[in-house]
């Protein structure tokens, strides 16, 4: 029979485990009370920013996120649904009890008729299903999702698009883009439902800027974060425009009187933000379907000097772009009634050519309609970004330039095509030096000091297309409609997008805006080696934990054998 241990090994071995329970219970105490977290990925995609855990600390009521964006999903889909639960994972760690998050299936009602009725409620709330294709094993693979994510703060939600990103890229490349905005599309979203002190933004009218109705979309979008007003330059009294922190100047088609530019001069030098979508050249459209043909003609707005002190030059030119919209027009007759078919209209750029900036990183193409090129000057101390440009396959017209819709019927020519990539919207950041340094003030004899003591940097947004933050009206009700969509492609790109982003950018103080410049490397298989290896790596995943727990398994019996054989007898 075995002989017994010996009272002193038992000891040891108590004393072990003792120590054992003893070392788990201090590390998790002591992980308790000092808490961190590792991310060794080389791009840090799960390290959330400085911006974002502030947010989420300093929430003061509970907020809910319901993800739609679940179910049985291709790889490639799963993707992005693990992205959205790792990064709400990352949101709870820092939101503690105030931050929740559900998942829900759309498709996992037990009938067709309970499914359907569910995907109704979806839809009043403003979700629409997305076809997304992908191909998964040499197979392309279709599937209809929703992915979209409601955020819920004190009895308001609104919903977030989690499928960003270009649509013209490859869909691996859309979803990677769209994981590299999550953070960014989540956080933003809880912050405008959050209240917190609201900044204002002034709308400049009085020089035939667009109103209400035609900029109808982009201020309701404006108004649901920050406080929105009109503004009458002549009106305004010195000192009214430094309680603002943004204004936009939205295609003025009549001039500026100086004092009107002093004090939009003073607004900026003095660390005011501002937004500048503006046309070089008129373009009458009505002329143009009245008689067949109308010159587009330079604007006299009087404000060509500021920009030049600033850095910036506005061309007076038309851009015409192979990459294009389109132009509805009557190509025959359909017995009586006219047939209309859509024509590529060249003078309509679809831009898809955007800088790495936070500001237009990862987005989808934007319309443009009858723009010009922008060009730079030197402005000390002016730190100058081009966020957009044409296709590499550009025309440039310079003034006056002739207008007509039969234009939109020839083919166009290749080789007219050549001017290459011509910015069409620049970023400017910096301490500007004002219009007004070393002279009198417009009307008076007030001397302005070449740097007044009150001069701060301010961001500077111009795009050289008044018609960019302009809606399409519905003729039957008079609304306007969604900024960006295209009734005749059906389509809505993504110019709502930028400009928010871009105010965002001017107006955060917190830096929320730069978690956009995330970046997250894609580091596809090689698919050929894929499919030759896959059997092999399959045999060698299966195979290679049995086989050592099989040698674990035999090295322990032998040392076991080997170490209480002297206790045998």
């Amino acid at each position: 029979m075995a002989a017994p241990v010996p009272a002193s090994r038992k000891q040891r071995d108590l004393l072990q485990f003792a120590a054992v329970v003893g070392l788990l219970l201090l590390f998790n105490f002591t992980a308790q009370r000092f808490f961190f977290r590792l991310d060794l990925t080389e791009e840090k995609r799960y390290t959330m920013s400085d911006a974002t855990k502030k947010l989420l600390r300093d929430l003061k009521q509970p907020v809910t996120i319901t993800v739609y964006l679940t179910g049985d999903f291709p790889p490639a889909f799963r993707r992005l649904e693990q992205g959205v639960r790792e990064t709400l994972t990352e949101f709870q760690v820092y939101g503690g009890a105030n931050l929740n998050y559900i998942f829900i299936d759309p498709s996992a009602g037990s009938t067709e008729a309970a499914r359907n009725a569910f995907y109704q409620t979806l839809f009043k709330k403003g979700l629409k299903p997305t076809n997304l294709g992908a191909t998964e094993n040499g197979k392309r693979v279709e599937k209809i999702i929703f992915p979209y994510a409601v955020v819920s703060v004190g009895g308001h939600d609104k919903s977030v698009l989690l499928l960003r990103g270009n649509q013209a890229a490859p869909a691996e490349v859309r979803l990677n883009q769209s994981i590299e905005g999550l953070e960014y599309e989540l956080a933003s979203t809880i912050r405008t439902l959050v209240p917190a002190l609201r900044k204002r933004i002034g709308v400049v009218e009085g020089h035939g800027e667009l109103d209400n109705v035609q900029a109808g979309d982009m201020l309701g979008s404006w108004q649901q974060q920050y406080d929105v007003l009109r503004v009458t330059l002549s009106k305004v009294k010195d000192n009214d425009l430094s309680t603002l922190d943004a204004i936009v100047v939205a295609q003025p088609k009549t001039p500026y009187s100086e004092d009107d530019k002093f004090k939009l001069d003073q607004f900026i030098t003095q660390g005011g933000r501002a937004m500048f979508f503006v046309d070089a050249l008129r373009v009458d459209l009505d002329s143009v379907a009245r008689n067949g043909v109308a010159l587009a003609t330079p604007y006299n707005l009087n404000l060509d000097d500021l920009f030049f002190k600033y850095g910036l030059r506005l061309n007076q030119n038309l851009l015409l772009d192979l990459n294009s919209g389109q132009i509805p027009l009557v190509t025959g007759m359909d017995g009586n009634k006219p047939k209309i078919e859509p024509m590529p209209w060249q003078l309509y750029p679809l831009i898809n050519k955007f800088s790495p900036h936070p500001i237009t990183r990862n987005l989808d193409a934007v319309y443009l309609k009858f723009t010009g090129s922008l060009d730079t000057v030197k402005a000390t101390g002016i730190r100058k970004t081009p966020l957009m440009t044409t296709s590499r396959y550009t025309r440039v017209l310079p003034a006056p330039v002739p207008i007509n819709f039969n234009d939109a019927r020839l083919e166009p020519n290749p080789k007219l095509y050549q001017k290459g990539f011509q910015p069409v919207a620049y970023l400017l950041e910096g301490q500007f030096t004002s219009l007004f340094a070393n002279r009198a003030r417009p009307g008076t004899l007030q001397f302005q000091p070449e740097k007044p003591a009150n001069a701060k940097p301010s961001k500077i947004l111009v795009l050289s297309d008044g018609d960019f933050i302009r809606s399409e009206v519905d003729p039957k009700t008079g609304n306007p409609y969604r900024l960006g969509f295209d009734r005749l492609a059906n389509t809505e790109f993504a110019n709502r997008e930028l400009v928010l982003n871009a105010t965002d950018y001017l107006l955060d103080e917190t830096g929320l805006i730069a978690v956009r410049g995330k970046q997250i490397t894609l580091r596809p298989l090689d698919k050929v080696k894929l499919a030759e290896q896959r059997r092999r790596w399959q045999l060698l995943n299966l195979g290679a934990p049995l086989v050592l727990l099989g040698v674990f398994g035999a090295v322990r019996a032998w040392r076991r054998k080997r170490r209480y054989a002297g206790f045998a007898g």
